[in-house]
Parts: C-alpha cells; structure tokens; sequence
C-alpha cells in the first residue's frame, strides 16, 4: 500500500535542520507543533480487542493500515512532521516482565503477576516474552513499510521505579523503600540495565529508516532520544528520589544522545534541582498535573528551567503558548498546540510565536 503523505522532501529537510539547531540550543526561536487531523480514526492504543493474543498471533499490517489512513489525513503545521508511536502503555517493561497488561479501548494498566515479596521478584531478559515479541514486531513493520517518510517512535518503556511498583504494587513498593531500602535499590538498578537492553534493541531496527527518533512526545531527534520519566517520583522524598531514581536518570542520559525528563505534577518539583544538575539531561517536560493551573500560570517554574540551561517542552493551548514566549522568550522551548486555531489561522499563530 502507498503512503500518500502530505509531506515533501524540503519539509523533511528543514525539520531535520531546524530541531538539530533546536537540540544544541542554537535556534533563536520556539519549536511548535500542530497536527490537523481531518479523519475520524484518532486512536493511538492499538485495539487488541479480538486479536488472538492465546495464539500469539500477530496481525501486524491490518495495524499498519488502520494508521497509515490516519497519518495520510494529517496536516503537519510548523515543526510538526509525520510520526507514529506504537503505544502499547506507559511502561510496557513490566509487561516484559510478566506483569498482568490490561487492554481496553481508551488505556493500558498493569498489574503484579502474583503476590510476591520484594525478594523473590526476578527480573530477567525473556525474547519469547508475549508483549516484547509484539513490540518489536509492529516496530519492525513500521519501519519496512514506511521507510524514511515516517518516524517510527519507540514504545513507552517507563521508568525504573514505575516498572517495579508495577510488579510489586505501588503500596508495596512505598512501604518496601523503609523497610528493605537496599532489595529495592538492587532491583531499580537491574530494571534500568534491562531498559537499556530493550531501548537499543528497538534502537537497531528504528534506524535503520535513517530519519532521526522520537518518542511518546513529539519531538524530531537526529540520536538517540528518550522522555524518561518517573511517576513514581511524584511520591516519595528528594532523599528517595536521589538513592532511587536519579542514578536510573544518570545511567540512561550518559547512554543516550539526547535525554529529556517528564515532570509530572507538584509534587516532582522538589527534585528539580536534582534533575537541573543532571549534565546530559537536554531538557524538562512540565505537566501540571488534572485540576492544577495551565502552563502558564507556571511562569517562574519555566524560567528556572530554562535559566538551568536545559529546554523545556509542553503541551500547552494557543493563548498559553503565546503568554510563556511574550514573557518569558521563545528560545528554548517545545509548544505542542493542544487545541489549534483554525486551519486559516495557524499560519498566523506560528509566526508570531516564531517572532517571540
């Protein structure tokens, strides 16, 4: 089946140009990305619904096909460009690792396989594992059918404690960093070199397309690029945070080109410091967070991500973004347009955004 998109090779080279600039913080402007979807299909689950898990089979190209029809209805305005994420959950790595996967048509949950303490939890690399092989497989479908017109994203791995409290149980887990601190710092660390093996994997077959990386956030990288994340954070102390996620942080941006760090929430920014000192950590995504103020109501915050001399990027609507550049500057950041002006209208908002 032909792609048809509606994307030229000037549009491909001037991304590439322009979010390289980007990346070494060279580029006087804000990045910004808008997508027009003018097809009804907007699922980015893939719907396993009737697929014959039991069986382990994989019907990877009617999948290719159910999102080839949307990528060939997108319009792709400023620094946006054509991409596909195969979004099998927020931190899939628990489901390599024999966490139950629960599938519906709006999200992904996990659970803990069993009931098992701390200690008998065993984290091993398993190529047989049911969601690995269909990671891969769809991965790997991507990129033959799609070439270099299309950038294939890698799956949302997760981060280390997240995965852990998904085989544990997050109470648990919680409850575990008091009472056996040196199991679970054991363990984080064997889950970050079993990341590590999983994202080069993925890698290998991502590249070869040769047209950059990307990942669950829409940003075009010419390397190896990555949103870490730590949900878990959101919970525990800065001192926690420091024994237990940061060297998991450390360890992944001194193996990626280009590492980013999701923010998730207030309750994370006590740790922002910590991340700010992270020398090859490139950037910070801020999400408020359900029922807290938008983007731009966090115009101190911004700036102290920006004055540490990382990028930041956001999902933010149109007036915020235009708020956050007219107080703050464009340079530097990521606007990620959730709610576009109309199609007449975009062309008018990037330039003025580009202005700022």
């Amino acid at each position: 089946m032909t792609l048809n998109l509606k994307f030229s090779a000037q549009d491909w080279a001037r991304i590439k140009r322009d979010w390289t600039a980007w990346w070494n913080q060279e580029l006087d402007r804000p990045m910004v990305v808008v997508d027009i979807y003018e097809w009804e299909g907007k699922s980015f689950i893939p719907q396993l619904d009737g697929w014959d898990i039991e069986k382990n089979i994989f019907p990877v190209d009617p999948v290719i096909d159910h999102f080839q029809k949307m990528l060939e209805n997108v319009t792709f305005y400023g620094d946006s460009w054509p991409r596909w994420w195969p979004n099998f959950g927020a931190g899939i790595v628990a489901g390599f690792q024999g966490a139950v996967v629960g599938v519906d048509d709006n999200t992904v949950w996990f659970e803990p396989p069993q009931d098992k303490a701390l200690q008998d939890i065993r984290l091993e690399y398993d190529p047989q594992n049911f969601w690995w092989r269909w990671v891969k497989a769809i991965t790997q479908r991507a990129v033959e059918r799609w070439g270099p017109e299309v950038t294939v994203a890698t799956t949302d791995l997760g981060g280390n404690a997240d995965i852990l409290a998904s085989l544990r149980g997050t109470q648990n887990l919680l409850m575990d960093l008091y009472d056996t601190p040196d199991t679970v710092e054991g363990l984080v660390a064997q889950t970050t070199q079993l990341w590590l093996r999983y994202y080069d994997e993925l890698f290998e077959i991502i590249k070869t397309a040769d047209n950059g990386t990307t990942a669950w956030t829409p940003m075009w990288c010419p390397g190896r690029y990555y949103m870490l994340q730590s949900d878990f954070a959101y919970m525990i102390s800065p001192p926690m945070f420091e024994r237990f996620v940061l060297p998991d942080l450390e360890t992944i941006c001194n193996h990626l080109d280009y590492g980013f760090y999701h923010l998730d929430g207030k309750n994370q920014i006590p740790h922002l410091d910590m991340l700010l000192g992270i020398e090859n950590l490139y950037g910070i995504q801020w999400v408020p967070g359900d029922g807290a103020p938008p983007h731009e109501e966090w115009l101190p915050l911004l700036k102290r991500i920006r004055d540490g001399g990382k990028l930041c990027q956001i999902f933010v609507s149109a007036q915020g973004a235009l708020t956050i550049a007219r107080e703050l500057g464009g340079k530097g950041f990521a606007f990620m347009i959730n709610d576009p002006p109309a199609a007449d209208e975009i062309g008018g908002l990037i330039q003025e955004l580009y202005a700022l």
